[in-house]
């Protein structure tokens, strides 16, 4: 290994005394993968085996927490005990290659294709689309409650199959960012209104799956957050919005925070004195060293993790890149680093364990991958 990636590949213990073996992991990332039924398929669990070998933690794709909350077609569910047995499967593949396992869980909100969805498609308030016709009827207080009550449950599932962790998926348009932007939180309960009333239900869910962990878990079990910088439209919240949030979630005693950013090095748009300064570098002064931040955004060559690496975040998050590349950090760990590929190849999905229906939406959505 080249002496300048040393530390990249350090080492890193949390506070709650679990190890990572180095700084690299892998990035949530829908695969549309599943059957029909919500089970996890053995394509499934060779895709996500082939990119457990070398780095040190697995964020697994997003699993629903209630029946109404599916997000995607082919999406693994963990909205009931009858999963177990699915989501253990999937646990056993990624830790059996020696990386931690840890399942990201959500509720899609609005944002659930209705066809997916038992009953009502759900939100923050009602949505409307473009002809003033009903997307998404509001929840009511007890269905919110009975909505945070189900990302304990899905905890306490993940406990049982045998995940490391769980990742509470607060970013990207699903319910719990619905719930924290003014755009599409427009209630006058206890969960909406100011600020702080917008961050009430990503704040109980934090804490029930705090007291689930507690319960049934021993404490190397980790528990983080995922949250969107901002929103691109004036009414949505801004980054300045976003930096409450986080400096509220750092004294929160979770293990880690993770940014969902396409660009690791993007500049706010709003809601903050300088637009100039990276969004990166807010979010690292606004949580010091209370808990670890995850950094992920367009890493695609060993440079561009260096320059990232660089600026102080201590976990970095690959995602579309350990496709592209699955040893893409054994390459490194070998000097061999100018040999990673940086663009998919398109006649290579057989050999990149790559399931038909993650490598059909790869070829065909233009700009998503280098290459395509």
């Amino acid at each position: 290994m080249n002496e300048q990636f040393k530390e990249l590949l350090s080492p890193y213990t949390f506070k709650n005394g679990v190890e990572l073996k180095n700084r690299v992991i892998m990035a949530p990332m829908t695969n549309f993968s599943s059957d029909e039924d919500g089970n996890v398929t053995d394509a499934e669990v060779e895709y996500y085996a082939r990119r457990s070998k070398d780095v040190s933690m697995v964020i697994t794709a997003c699993t629903n927490v209630t029946a109404n909350g599916k997000g995607f077609p082919g999406e693994f569910g963990g909205d009931s005990d009858e999963m177990i047995p699915s989501l253990e499967r999937l646990a056993k593949g990624i830790k059996e290659q020696g990386a931690k396992a840890v399942l990201q869980i959500f509720h899609g909100g609005v944002q659930c294709p209705p066809d997916l969805v038992a009953g009502d498609v759900v939100s923050a308030s009602e949505v409307k689309d473009e002809n003033g016709k009903e997307k998404a009827r509001a929840l009511s207080e007890a269905e919110v409650e009975e909505i945070i009550e189900a990302f304990g449950e899905t905890t306490r599932r993940a406990i049982e199959a045998g995940y490391d962790g769980v990742e509470i998926h607060g970013a990207n348009g699903y319910l719990i960012h619905q719930f924290f932007s003014p755009m599409t939180n427009k209630r006058e309960d206890r969960f909406g209104g100011s600020l702080e009333k917008r961050m009430a239900f990503p704040l109980a869910i934090v804490e029930k799956v705090k007291s689930v962990v507690e319960k049934h878990a021993d404490p190397s079990f980790l528990v983080g957050y995922r949250f969107s910088p901002e929103e691109p439209e004036e009414e949505g919240f801004s980054m300045g919005d976003t930096l409450a949030l986080v400096d509220t979630l750092a004294d929160k005693d979770l293990d880690y925070l993770h940014v969902s950013l396409f660009d690791f090095f993007s500049t706010p748009r709003r809601g903050v004195e300088d637009t100039e300064k990276p969004r990166m570098e807010y979010l690292l002064e606004t949580i010091g060293d209370r808990t670890p931040l995850i950094g992920v955004g367009s890493i695609y060559s060993a440079e561009d993790a260096l320059k990232a690496f660089r600026t102080g975040v201590p976990l970095l998050a690959l995602g579309r890149e350990l496709i592209i590349d699955p040893d893409w950090v054994k390459k490194i760990e070998q000097g061999r680093e100018d040999e990673i590929v940086t663009e998919i190849d398109k006649e290579k999905q057989k050999e990149l364990v790559v399931p038909d229906p993650l490598w059909n939406a790869i070829i065909n959505t233009p700009g998503w991958f280098p290459g395509v």
